[in-house]
């Protein structure tokens, strides 16, 4: 895939005509406020006398990450040396005066603005009064005031637009405001506020809150439903420039300003401009295997370096793949103080068109029909759940909300999807806001087998309920090990809560399959053990009799290399079988798969699908199964050296031997972590076979505590080669 021509540039059309001003939809501009606002035209003397009101001298922001109001909002973490707040909760500036303040003769106001042409009404001008008489949307009060220094308090309104804002500290006279010169190291950044109850992201759970907003390192699933792999992923929401960044994806995005305080549109913005697919968003997707002009999706370590990419060179990074999706996106939603993690689905249905079918056409002697079968199930798919109450919705739809920045289908226009409620998806209530019935697609669709005879004409042989959404994965509360939610997205399979869902989706348009054929006397299971890339392997097919009949099973074995999507490569294996099968009893072949037969046909993620159909006795009764077989990668090896103490270097060294019969060309190894290292890549041209690598880089921890270093090695003929190692940095 090449790069993406550039779009021309959209014709300026002016406003007027709709209204005296454009909607403000940039937080980088805004003009400043003058030091002196005349209540009245001056007089030709100029400036009036103003010795005997206050002057401004100084405001302290309190700003350092050891002072109140960082430790107190929970942003000390952050590497930015201006003030960051979280709405709905009080925080304190210290201004000292050129006197002493005297409350009931001096009048003073701290001004907040956001963006281009503000005004109170849209929220985009706040004025602040210490009067208790004069109390607003934001609240203010005198904390404390000793001679000329007085601490003031400020609160902002919970629903207040997130952003960055501008501080100016304005003293009333008779004759105007004197205010305080625009001096850009008094800005301050308001973000969503968990902690608070009035804040719609409104989390009551500490352990949560660590997890989902103030946790840098995550893990992503992937795999296969029965070989789950864990790939760790640097968030990095607290890295220098990434709050700028993702303030820039929205001004990117045209999102208005106004809107900039509902978390429900600030995810469903982020949603479409996550992907470059119609807004020149974050990422550019990816699938085909050819990365000669970005990075392949499996190179990359954290969201650091593509977010900072794309806030300097304003141009959507290359290249991304559903799991790069979701982890950009968390450090977006984390950065801003929404709650968020990423899900794996395994077994996601796509493209569905609402009708719940994935079809796999069978011919007329059992064997699958390539041409004609057109859908696919990816082996898994990466989402992002954010948490958010729904006040859009009726009572119980809010929590955790579904978000997909991964472009497939269009809503409302743009590649996007969500927020959709999880409450609602398991519950059938897919007639809400937004996508909820392409969510209920992803993890409920049937596989339909059907019969197609030398007629033409198809009948279903199989319907299989439980193959899709086999299992949701996310990061467990604390701990480096996968959680499962798939009970929060669906109901147990043929339960009485199942059936009542299927009925309310039937009756908002989504129709399942009804499952005309009749259960096969022969069930058939695939087994396999764990596989590395280059192993030769058994495929074993387990044949179960459930009836008191004896079978004999004409089958056929089709063993094909396929793309993590479900989309297939090259053909590895055909087999035809005839096993029969006692009463009562179970019969075991074995399959051998060669690596020489699939190893050069492999694609990125290498998977291997198999799958098995035949008939019962040359009869109308047809078996069947998949399984996706996952081919592991080599490991990394990982150490780090030196006193883990803050300012103090230490090393990281990355081994790494080829264990293949051929050369591995054009490596790339990268290695980063939070608050230890900003991200590093270090390129070889050539990795013999059997040779061994090592890379030793140093790094000079920023900050205490627990952290992890992450690495990746990547090259066109092996991915998904990774590995962590946790770091413990003392003060």
């Amino acid at each position: 895939m090449s790069q993406p021509e550039p779009r021309p540039a959209q014709p300026q059309v002016s406003h007027r005509g709709r209204s005296n001003a454009p909607v403000a939809t940039s937080n980088a501009e805004g003009e400043d406020s003058p030091e002196f606002e005349p209540f009245n035209a001056l007089s030709p003397r100029g400036f009036p006398p103003l010795k005997e009101y206050l002057d401004i001298w100084d405001v302290n922001m309190l700003s350092r990450p050891d002072e109140i109001n960082k430790q107190e909002h929970h942003t000390d973490l952050f590497s930015n040396s201006l003030l960051i707040v979280r709405r709905g909760q009080e925080f304190q500036l210290r201004i000292t005066f050129d006197r002493a303040y005297n409350p009931s003769k001096d009048q003073f106001l701290v001004e907040f603005v956001i963006g281009t042409s503000p005004q109170v009404s849209k929220g985009t001008y706040m004025p602040v009064f210490l009067d208790p008489d004069r109390q607003g949307q934001w609240r203010g009060r005198v904390v404390d005031s000793i001679d000329n220094i007085v601490t003031v308090g400020i609160t902002p309104a919970p629903d207040c637009i997130v952003g960055k804002f501008r501080m100016y500290v304005a003293v009333l006279t008779p004759y105007g405001i004197r205010r305080t010169r625009r001096d850009p190291s008094k800005d301050l950044y308001i973000l969503f506020n968990p902690w608070v109850s009035d804040d719609t992201v409104f989390l009551d759970n500490e352990e949560e809150l660590r997890e989902y907003i103030l946790n840098e390192s995550g893990i992503v699933y992937h795999g296969e439903a029965n070989d789950i792999s864990a790939r760790p992923w640097n968030f990095g929401q607290f890295e220098y420039g990434i709050l700028d960044a993702c303030l820039y994806v929205m001004d990117k995005a045209l999102m208005p300003i106004t809107n900039r305080g509902d978390p429900i549109k600030v995810a469903r913005k982020a949603s479409a401009a996550l992907n470059s697919r119609d807004d020149d968003g974050v990422l550019v997707g990816n699938w085909s295997g050819d990365y000669t002009y970005g990075v392949a999706p499996t190179s990359w370590t954290g969201s650091v370096e593509i977010l900072l990419t794309y806030a300097s060179s304003q141009q959507p990074v290359c290249y991304a793949q559903c799991w790069v999706y979701a982890a950009v996106f968390n450090t977006f939603l984390r950065c801003l103080g929404i709650p968020a993690r990423v899900v794996t689905n395994f077994y996601s249905a796509h493209d569905n068109d609402g009708n719940l079918k994935t079809d796999i056409i069978l011919n007329d002697e059992g064997k699958v029909d390539r041409a004609r079968t057109k859908d696919s199930i990816w082996n898994y798919h990466c989402w992002n759940e954010c948490y958010m109450s729904r006040p859009d919705l009726p009572t119980g739809f809010g929590g955790w909300q579904a978000v997909d920045a991964t472009p497939q289908e269009t809503s409302d226009g743009l590649y996007r999807c969500g927020p959709a409620s999880v409450h609602a998806i398991k519950h059938g209530e897919i007639c809400y806001p937004f996508d909820a019935p392409f969510v209920f697609a992803e993890v409920n669709s049937d596989v339909v087998f059907y019969e197609r005879n030398k007629s033409g004409s198809m009948q279903v042989a199989k319907v299989n309920r439980s193959h899709v959404g086999r299992k949701i994965l996310t990061k467990a509360i604390g701990r480096d090990e996968p959680a499962e939610i798939t009970s929060l997205y669906k109901f147990q399979e043929g339960t009485d809560e199942e059936r009542t869902v299927t009925e309310k989706a039937d009756g908002y348009g989504m129709t399942r399959q009804k499952d005309t054929s009749a259960q096969a006397d022969v069930h058939l299971e695939l087994l396999a053990q764990e596989v590395r890339v280059g192993d030769d392997f058994q495929l074993t097919l387990e044949f179960k009799n459930n009836s008191g009949s004896r079978h004999t099973v004409n089958a056929y074995v089709n063993g094909y290399v396929v793309y993590y999507t479900g989309v297939t490569s090259d053909e590895v294996q055909f087999k035809t079988l005839k096993v029969t099968v006692e009463p009562w009893q179970s019969q075991r072949v074995a399959v051998d798969v060669r690596s020489k037969d699939y190893l050069s046909k492999l694609v990125e993620q290498a998977s291997l699908h198999f799958i098995v159909s035949g008939r019962l006795d040359e009869g109308s009764q047809i078996v069947s199964a998949m399984r996706v077989i996952t081919l592991h990668a080599p490991k990394l090896t990982i150490k780090v050296t030196g006193v883990p103490r803050v300012s103090e270097e230490m090393f990281v060294t990355v081994e790494f031997t080829n264990p293949f019969q051929f050369n591995l060309e054009n490596v790339f190894l990268r290695v980063e972590g939070p608050g230890l290292m900003a991200p590093k890549t270090k390129h070889y041209s050539l990795i013999s076979s059997n040779s061994p690598l090592t890379w030793t880089e140093p790094f000079t921890p920023r900050r205490p505590g627990r952290s992890k270093l992450m690495v990746t090695l990547d090259c066109a003929a092996l991915r998904q080669v990774y590995g962590q190692v946790d770091v413990n940095i003392k003060p």
